[in-house]
């Protein structure tokens, strides 16, 4: 991309990321959610920017981010004084490592992996790692940018190509496709193509298999992570012994 459009694309990054009116109440206190995530969990954030608006319509989702949680890395550089423990891609600063109290506000999701083997979840840790300095697709930020400015009734089986639209150099991360990337890396599934074949069994002629295709990383969008059948959501607050009888209740009156 040419000086001029790189110029332009930090400023449309200045206007997409600016946060929009409105509150949004963390359903998880920060000291659950750092209790409960653990490393290789992906972290879903509902965001409340521009950009996070255009990526919740085009994929009809609560979710507009995500991030790879890594656990406390106290040897990689602080930032703000905190140790980091979440690696994502952001539009400014490209893949970095943040604190996990960069959401400590945000509604959020953790889905977890299930049956990696601790050699799978140190490669998964260490794709993602390997990125860290590899710049946002600027490019991408044009596509999202004309669903800020006015929604078209897109169709929604279109919609996901939206996401994909950017220049496909592989240096110039998204959330989602850099997670995606990190987890097929080892062949761990998110939502592949599952088309059945003939499962050949001398004695059935009419047996199907599942045969699982590798769905391209650039249409991975972060609710993916939510619907897939291959990883876990689980609820910081179910994990504490939760008694629904001790709760505490406003008064009616």
């Amino acid at each position: 991309m040419n000086p001029f459009l790189s110029a332009v694309g930090r400023r449309l990054a200045d206007y997409l990321t600016k946060p929009l009116p409105g509150r949004h109440v963390a359903t998880t206190s920060p000291e659950l959610l750092a209790e409960a995530l653990m490393p290789c969990d992906v972290l879903l954030v509902e965001g409340n920017t521009r950009i996070s608006s255009a990526i919740k319509y085009l994929t009809q989702s609560t979710w507009s981010h995500a991030a790879l949680y890594v656990g406390p890395q106290p040897d990689w550089p602080r930032r703000g004084g905190e140790v980091v423990s979440l690696i994502e891609a952001d539009l400014h600063e490209g893949v970095r490592a943040i604190p996990l109290s960069e959401y400590a506000s945000a509604h959020t999701r953790i889905c977890r992996p299930v049956g990696l083997h601790e050699q799978e979840a140190q490669q998964v840790i260490h794709f993602a790692s390997s990125r860290m300095g590899h710049r946002y697709d600027l490019k991408h930020i044009f596509d999202l940018a004309r669903y800020v400015l006015h929604t078209p009734p897109v169709p929604v089986k279109w919609r996901r190509r939206m996401i994909a639209m950017g220049s496909g150099d592989p240096t110039r991360a998204i959330c989602s496709t850099l997670i995606a990337q990190a987890f097929q890396s080892v062949h761990y599934p998110i939502l592949p193509d599952i088309v059945p074949q003939p499962a050949l069994a001398p004695d059935c002629d009419d047996c199907a298999k599942e045969v699982l295709h590798i769905r391209h990383h650039s249409l991975f969008v972060p609710r993916d992570f939510d619907v897939s059948p291959f990883f876990a959501v689980i609820k910081p607050r179910l994990l504490k012994n939760f008694d629904p009888h001790k709760l505490q209740w406003a008064d009616p009156d």
